[in-house]
């Protein structure tokens, strides 16, 4: 008998979301339930994110902040 081994498409949950920005998961389910989150999809009873659009997500909020480009450019 072979290991069933499920392949990793590069999903993340809620916690794991929240883990990354040092949030809690109820913040992220907050901001995605405003439209200011990270695009998740629900999947039964759970949301799961796309890694890479998490990313996109924070590089986004990297370029909108005046802070961060006024210190990217120093």
């Amino acid at each position: 008998m072979g290991t069933l081994t499920t392949p990793d498409l590069g999903l993340m949950t809620t916690k794991e979301v929240a883990a990354l920005i040092r949030k809690t998961p109820h913040a992220v389910r907050q901001m995605r339930h405003r439209g200011i989150g990270p695009r998740g999809t629900k999947v039964g009873r759970d949301v799961l994110y796309p890694r890479a659009g998490v990313l996109a997500w924070l590089a986004g909020l990297e370029q909108a902040d005046p802070l961060a480009q006024r210190s990217a450019a120093a």
